[in-house]
């Protein structure tokens, strides 16, 4: 593993823990050369999976797409970087277990619309916005009585 400070290639592994349900292994390392530490992340080669654009263009999965966007819909938000990364991993697991190698990028977009729902209600209406191609401000006020009247709901108490 090349060292980001000095790029050195001779480290050594100082500890080791498997993260996210055993998906994934976190390596603190140590540089030979220049002493300084640094985290990496280790994960298995899950089959090849193919997001379907609006044009029907194909291009691999890539989850950083995904917690990009959801990071400049909490910009400015009180939702923690764990918190996205939990629900990127939660959207990730999902599309991994489906039969289909294929997924549409619109069937991606509901999801993270999903997870910011529960998140942070601007962060939702900040990336519907994008999702929807929202065109005239009637839409963003239909989006906002949406979730007026998802949060009037009353709770159940079990």
């Amino acid at each position: 593993m090349r060292c980001p400070y000095c790029t050195k290639d001779e480290d050594h592994v100082i500890d080791s823990r498997p993260t996210q349900e055993g998906r994934v292994i976190r390596r603190r390392r140590e540089c030979l050369a220049c002493g300084r530490r640094f985290t990496t992340f280790e994960r298995f080669e899950e089959r090849p999976l193919m997001v379907v654009k609006k044009d029907n263009r194909r291009e691999p999965f890539d989850r950083t797409k995904i917690l990009q966007g959801m990071k400049v819909a909490c910009q400015k938000r009180p939702v923690s970087m764990a918190t996205l990364e939990q629900a990127v991993d939660e959207i990730e697991q999902e599309i991994q277990s489906r039969i289909e190698s294929e997924i549409s990028s619109m069937e991606i977009g509901r999801m993270v619309m999903e997870k910011l729902l529960k998140i942070d209600p601007v962060a939702y209406v900040r990336f519907a916005s994008v999702y929807e191609e929202f065109q005239d401000p009637q839409q963003f006020s239909k989006v906002v009585q949406m979730l007026n009247r998802i949060q009037r709901k009353p709770q159940r108490s079990e």
